[in-house]
Parts: C-alpha cells; structure tokens; sequence
C-alpha cells in the first residue's frame, strides 16, 4: 500500500530463486533493494563519519530505541528536530522498537500482556515499556521506518513459550498500529513483525496476524538468536512464498556474507548487523578471501591492501602491516579504517546482488563469491 510519502517498486523478481530487485521511496530518499543497513546504535555508526558512510554507498541507517530512550532521551532528540537533524543524517533511517534489548540488555522485572516493567542498564532506574510507549518514543526520535513493540523468544523455547511470545506480540501490533494511527505521523512507516521461533506452524500464525497491519513492509525477528543457520533458512523457505509481494521484507539482525546471499536468494530485501563494525574493532575484516584477523603474526611485515578487489579508502591507501601496527597498539583510527572497510565490502555485496538479479544470474553469483569465499575462514 503507498501513500504520498512512502511506496515501493518491485522491478525484478529471480525466476530461479525468488530474490527480488526493487526500489523502497521514503521521505528522505529512494532506497535499492536488497540492501545492508548499517547500525548507529547511539545514533552514529560507531568509527565512521556519515560522509565517509555516504562515500561507501550507505542509503538508510539504523539507531536503537532503547539506547536512545536512556541517553540522551527521545524528547532531547525531539526537541532537537529529530534524529535526522540530532545526528545530520539527510538519508533514510529506521528504529527499531527497543523490544530486543529489553529483553536482552535490561533486568527484567516483569513481562505480562500490557507490557514490559525493566530495570535500566545504564542506572538500574525502574522503567515500563507498553506498546504505547514504544510508539510514543518512536515518534520522538522522528525515523523514516519505525518497528513495531515485540517479544523476541529465544532459540530453545518450547513451543508453548514461543507460542507464548508470538501471541503476545500479535496483541502488541494491533495496539502499536491503533497508537500509531492516532499519531497521524503519515511520513513514519510502521512494519510488524514475525515472530515464532522456529515453528512453522508459529511463523504461519504470527504472518496470518500480522497481514492486517502491513501497509509499508513486514519484518522478520527472532532469528539469528543462537539457532543453527540451516534452521534460519529452512523458516526462510518456509515463509518466502507466504509474505506478500508489494513490500520489502526485513529480516532483522542479519549481517554476515553468506547470511546475506542466502537471505536475498529467499527473497529478503533488507537487513541490518553490527557485526561490520564490532568485529572492525576486534580487528577483523572480511574480505573477498573471507575472513582476516589483521592482528595475528603472519601480517607483520605484510605491505599488500587488505583486500585486492576492494576501492575502499582503507585498501586503497593502506597496507595489513599498517592496520596490524594500529589494532595492536589500540590506535582508535586502526578500528576506523577496518569498520569503513566492512561496511564498503557489505555494500559492493550487495549491490553485486543487486545486478545479479537485474542481470538473472544469481545462482552464478553465489558460486563465485563462494568458491574465493575462503581465507583465513568463512562465517
């Protein structure tokens, strides 16, 4: 469903695979699909400065509701014009709702059907999030997307529990989408999300309750918590023929190379990780060989780029042995150069499968990224 300040184009769809091609148009900007999303948790992409994430090919970014809502609190953000202005990002930017990291980050107190009672992580102050709440914070911080307040069950909940969880999650959406509609913030997008663990028969169910309330897009959670990734793709396959068509889907929390070719290939349009930029300050890259961990020994007196089929201004401008020299001497600019680096490798990723699909040769694609896919190890 389009309105005036949100439609989406689907352009291709693969024959063979599903994967889809298109284009999401959102007040601050057109959006290609499928694309990587890089995470500004604190409303900054930690290490890169928004024109060098520009330069990489960024064209929607992430922050986190619950870190913002603790510090420095959505009505500064507000006061400030919204995050937009607060963070001088002109491009698209999605919230998530703060669900996961209620859940994950925060002592629990207490979880019933009208909401969540925490403790916070910052201060150990008391705090209630409903679905109200969630959506009120949302509106606050002013993003392009907005998701909706959800309980993300863990991999090894019985189905009872994760049945638990989805059903709960499904009376959370009506409410955030009855708050949100109240709002007549028409420039916000709202997408539910699948819940469900990994019962098919509870991600079934959770779409079936969602498909009222998808008007922009639909999301995907409560997978890469843990589960083998063969059983995030089996729920995969099981949903991609079932999600409607006319609007992007999510999948949440996903980010590694082989994650994001598997999860275009079964028709995913867009996904988010901080694994580029946390493991940048590990010292790790990845590359078109695969992974490189530039702190071990064997690079020391290395003077070749980090990756020879990357552009980057870190490759093309730097040597292992430099990068090695910066991360082992906890150099702030050795974790700059490699989260710049991993962000750009995701990008080029996926534009390459942007054309791939465009082109109808995706399943070639996937055996030539994967047959150099190797290095010091894959994902």
């Amino acid at each position: 469903m389009n309105n005036e300040f949100f439609s989406y184009e689907l352009i291709r769809t693969d024959s063979k695979t599903g994967a889809r091609a298109g284009v999401l148009h959102t007040p601050h900007g057109d959006i290609e699909t499928p694309v990587y999303m890089p995470v500004g948790t604190q409303a900054t992409v930690k290490g890169v400065f928004p024109r060098d994430l520009k330069e990489a090919g960024s064209q929607i970014i992430l922050s986190n509701t619950y870190h913002l809502y603790m510090r420095p609190g959505d009505e500064l953000i507000k006061k400030a014009g919204g995050l937009h202005k607060f963070m001088n990002w002109d491009r698209p930017i999605l919230t998530d709702s703060g669900g996961f990291q209620v859940f994950s980050l925060a002592k629990l107190n207490k979880i019933t059907d009208a909401g969540v009672e925490f403790s916070s992580n910052v201060d150990g102050s008391k705090h209630f999030f409903t679905p109200e709440k969630a959506m009120q914070v949302e509106e606050n911080l002013g993003a392009d997307i907005i998701m909706a307040f959800d309980q993300c069950s863990e991999y090894g909940f019985t189905h009872d529990q994760a049945e638990a969880a989805m059903l709960r999650t499904g009376a959370w959406l009506e409410r955030c989408y009855k708050a949100h509609e109240k709002s007549g913030r028409k420039e916000q997008a709202l997408f539910p999300i699948i819940q469900g663990n990994v019962f098919k028969d509870l991600r079934g169910e959770s779409l079936k309750r969602c498909e009222p309330f998808i008007t922009h897009g639909i999301a995907i959670g409560g997978l890469s918590v843990g589960e083998p990734k063969e059983i995030m793709y089996d729920v995969l396959d099981f949903l991609q023929d079932k999600m409607p068509g006319n609007v992007p889907r999510y999948l949440m929390g996903v980010g590694s190379p082989d994650c994001l070719i598997e999860g275009t290939i079964r028709g995913v349009d867009m996904f988010d990780c901080v694994l580029a930029t946390r493991i940048a300050r590990n010292g790790t890259a990845i590359t078109s060989r695969g992974r490189v961990v530039v702190r071990n020994g064997k690079y020391k007196e290395d003077f070749t780029p980090l990756d020879p089929e990357c552009d980057c201004y870190c490759c093309k401008h730097y040597t292992k042995a430099y990068l090695r020299h910066l991360v082992n001497t906890g150099e702030m600019f050795g974790a700059m150069l490699l989260s710049l680096h991993n962000i750009t490798f995701l990008h080029k990723l996926m534009r390459g499968l942007r054309e791939a699909i465009l082109g109808d040769y995706v399943l070639d694609f996937r055996k030539e990224f994967y047959e150099k896919y190797g290095g010091e190890g894959k994902w």
